[in-house]
């Protein structure tokens, strides 16, 4: 028996020293459709000057005859970084299926699924109500060695209320938030772009999310991070498929240059994984519900996922048949950092990444 133990103890302790994650953060860009993610500027909406203002220079900015190449102009730090030494899921064109569980299609009930792992059907509108429910955030919040080492920024101003900031503890910079306490003098400059130049699409413009978050991490180095941009999916509704190009192009090159900072400094070189992905599809195309999602919009279910760090095996492209969820995030986030995550509900597997 002793000898069993003993044994168990070594396969733990062995099991533990080969997980190099010790910092996760978790990056969403909203509404950002699977199509355009694996085939790039769709034709169709490219070419249609009800959506798409200035075709041609669009169209020399985002248009290949390859969809390989569209994709690469599109978000070429996905698909050369996260390409050649992460994984992609969701290409459903291979029989690679990404799908959300909740039954809504919307953001509260999608962003609450990747948090939770669990498809609450009480979340069914985007109101400004507190979540009941423990997100991974608030769990790793909790545990000894992550207390106060997890934060949050976002452009989307309900995100309070989805990470329940006031019980969490979690510190969510939100909307039109200010920087508050003692500020560098980027995050002063921040705020003054915040007062001064608003956003015309989102609760306030993703480059101050994306900068201001950055400023936190220089400062405040969290161990835990979650980063959400809004702007493709505002432009989206609003029928700008130039600006949703653009806003999608432009969050690439974010993640890229978070990913190049977290790489340069030693608390996170080599020990970082970084999870991408979003909260809900959109409506087909040939439709004017790619402006749309939503319970009646069948194509919103339809999601993507990628994944780069350490303990991620580079597969690039996953293009063998198979079915993740939506609701299995917030397990894998809690798993490569060590943790069982629980919150009293049943929720979604970790995805497995070796």
């Amino acid at each position: 028996m002793k000898y069993l133990l003993l044994t168990i103890a070594l396969f733990i302790s062995s099991s533990a020293s080969t997980q190099e994650t010790e910092n996760v953060f978790v990056i969403m860009t909203d509404g950002l459709r699977w199509q355009e993610v694996f085939s790039g500027a769709d034709s169709t909406l490219l070419n249609d000057d009800q959506y798409t203002e200035n075709i041609d220079k669009t169209t020399d900015k985002f248009w290949d005859g390859s969809a390989n190449h569209r994709r690469e102009k599109l978000m070429p730090f996905l698909w050369s970084k996260i390409a050649a030494d992460g994984q992609i899921y969701g290409n459903r064109s291979h029989g690679n299926y990404m799908d959300i569980k909740n039954t809504y299609g919307f953001s509260y009930p999608g962003y609450n699924e990747v948090l939770t792992g669990y498809p609450d059907k009480e979340i069914d509108s985007n109101d400004k109500k507190y979540n009941k429910n423990v997100t991974v955030l608030e769990f790793l919040n909790k545990q000894k060695s992550y207390e106060g080492k997890v934060a949050a920024f976002t452009s989307w101003d309900v995100f309070p209320y989805i990470i329940n900031e006031p019980r969490s503890g979690v510190p969510v910079n939100s909307g039109v938030e200010m920087i508050s306490g003692e500020t560098t003098e980027g995050q002063s400059l921040l705020n003054d772009i915040q007062t001064l130049y608003p956003s015309l699409a989102s609760s306030r413009h993703d480059f101050v999310t994306y900068f201001a978050a950055k400023e936190y991490v220089k400062n405040n180095k969290p161990k835990v991070m979650f980063l959400s941009f809004d702007e493709t999916d505002e432009f989206a509704h609003e029928g700008k498929y130039r600006e949703y190009l653009y806003a999608a192009n432009t969050a690439d090159s974010f993640i890229k240059n978070l990913w190049e900072y977290c790489q340069s400094q030693p608390e996170y070189a080599n020990k970082t994984t970084f999870i991408i992905t979003t909260d809900h599809g959109r409506g087909d195309a040939i439709k004017d519900e790619w402006r749309s999602h939503g319970e009646k919009v069948k194509d919103c279910r339809s999601i993507w996922f990628a994944v780069l760090g350490p303990d991620v095996t580079a597969k690039g492209e996953v293009k063998t048949k198979g079915q993740l969820y939506q609701n299995q995030i917030a397990q894998t986030v809690a798993n490569l950092l060590g943790f069982t995550y629980v919150n009293g509900h049943e929720i979604g597997q970790e995805i497995e990444l070796e």
